[in-house]
């Protein structure tokens, strides 16, 4: 999310979006991003600029990120806009046998015979993080989420940002999980995205901590706590000086004192733009609200530590709205006081949030809150001994969603 200045809280919001590239058939993944650029643009390029939203690679050559090209203050306008380059993405790789494919993770793919790193520009990034890590995991290269870039204009400001998406952390994924399987086979987990991605770096486990972040709230003491670890963890690997500090965090929201904003990377992509953008906006009004003291006091849970989050958030991962909360300050955080779902927590958000969203959300709402994440939606689809048959078909229709900007 780059900016000409400083915005305040909750002023605009940056939205990243990544999808796989698949055999339009088979669902195959098709490591061709760098071709789909080259065809657009005639040479070969990270990134392509098509106005309002742009395009970029990521770490492995099958995934296309679309982004908004500055922070936007609506949330709901780019609901189209990100439809429409879906579509052009489509149009043009139909011409080679191929789609994009939504969710979080790829069904069936093998990561370990099928991973191809992005070979082109900010390639010493990745060769490095391959060196260290072996990036042929699901943690690494079958991943594909929604970061949402939230803006502060000064320590103060981060502060009240950083405490309120610390807690909110753990119960996003019961919105977003969109994860069920992995290697052909049900997980018995809704986001197996997260649960893989809890232990793809293990080797320098600094590099992500407790993927909650600690209970830091101005730059100078992030600089040392978390920051200065990171880069003295990667210092004997990193002989060529070629990584940076913001790009090493990779917990579940991370820092940009670059940017002048903090990134959220815990959400799941979707089946369409609508209900990435409707969750967005969700998540957005929920921490407005927080740091707002809608339900008590932005001091009282700022004390909660990375380590209690991280068992709520291992729950629901695994749950969804059905995982049990019995923790009480998370719970009073949101004027709760006793035990509850997580599901029962944001039905709660919902109703307070009636008034702040926009049609799009408000849809989004009615249909989490009545049939589940998109995992729990999968799961329901898919019978009870589901084989990569009924995967590919169910996942078909998923990739018809994206096609479509229709909720699954």
């Amino acid at each position: 999310m780059s900016q000409k200045r400083k915005y305040g809280l909750f002023e605009v919001t940056g939205i990243e979006l990544e999808y796989m590239v698949v055999d339009r058939s088979s669902l195959r993944i098709l490591p061709i991003v760098d071709v789909l650029f080259k065809d657009v643009v005639g040479h070969m390029t990270g990134d392509v600029e098509r106005g309002d939203v742009e395009w970029s690679n990521e770490l492995v050559a099958h995934v296309v990120e679309l982004k908004t090209a500055k922070p936007t203050p609506d949330i709901a306008r780019f609901n189209e806009l990100f439809h429409q380059e879906v579509r052009a993405i489509n149009q043009l790789l139909r011409a080679r046998g191929a789609m994009l494919l939504p969710t979080a993770a790829h069904p069936f793919m093998d990561p370990f015979t099928e991973t191809t790193i992005w070979p082109h520009e900010h390639n010493e990034v990745y060769a490095l993080y391959d060196r260290i890590f072996d990036c042929r995991g699901h943690g690494w290269s079958n991943l594909q989420s929604t970061h949402l870039n939230l803006p502060f204009a000064n320590d103060e400001e981060f502060g009240q940002l950083h405490a309120a998406i610390r807690i909110l952390l753990p119960l996003i994924p019961a919105l977003s999980a969109s994860s069920p399987i992995l290697d052909g086979k049900v997980t018995g987990m809704f986001d197996s995205r997260m649960h893989a991605y809890l232990h793809h770096q293990e080797r320098l486990p600094v590099l992500m901590g407790a993927l909650i972040p600690e209970r830091v709230y101005d730059q100078a003491s992030y600089e040392q706590k978390i920051f200065k670890p990171i880069m003295n963890a990667l210092a004997p690997f990193d002989t060529e000086k070629v990584m940076e500090r913001h790009f090493s965090n990779s917990r579940g929201a991370i820092a940009r004192f670059d940017r002048g904003a903090i990134e959220i990377r815990v959400i799941d992509i979707q089946e369409c733009p609508a209900m990435d953008l409707g969750i967005a906006e969700i998540i957005v009004a929920t921490l407005r609200r927080l740091v707002q003291g809608e339900w008590c006091s932005p001091e009282a849970y700022r004390t909660i530590s990375e380590h209690e989050l991280l068992r709520v958030f291992k729950q629901v991962i695994q749950n969804g709205r059905h995982s049990p909360v019995d923790h009480p300050e998370l719970l009073k955080t949101f004027g709760l006081y006793t035990a509850t779902s997580t599901g029962s927590i944001w039905e709660h958000i919902f109703a307070t949030l009636a008034e702040d969203l926009s049609p799009l959300a408000t849809s989004c709402a009615k249909i989490l809150a009545a049939r589940g994440c998109l995992a729990e939606r999968i799961m329901g689809s898919l019978g009870e001994r589901p084989d990569q048959h009924v995967m590919t078909h169910v996942y078909q229709e998923l990739a018809g969603c994206l096609e479509d900007n229709r909720p699954f």
